[in-house]
């Protein structure tokens, strides 16, 4: 699966992984920055999808706001 396939749990699921590998230790500095790279990738991501999502969401309300009938 690319990443742009990814759905937000996926990315966030990855990025809650690498950040676990990388509080644990064990990793040699180079497997450390190309996990730590690959978080901030996904980390990206996931604000990136988060932001339409919220766009989505105020485009809505905004929308069921001008159509309420006041009685």
């Amino acid at each position: 699966m690319t990443k742009k396939n990814k759905s937000f749990e996926q990315s966030l699921k990855e990025l809650e992984s690498i950040v676990s590998g990388l509080e644990t230790g064990g990793l040699s500095l180079e497997e450390s920055i190309k996990k730590f790279e690959a978080g901030v990738s996904l980390y990206r991501d996931c604000k990136k999808q988060l932001s339409v999502a919220e766009k989505k969401i105020t485009t809505l309300t905004d929308d069921l706001k001008e159509n309420e009938i006041e009685f």
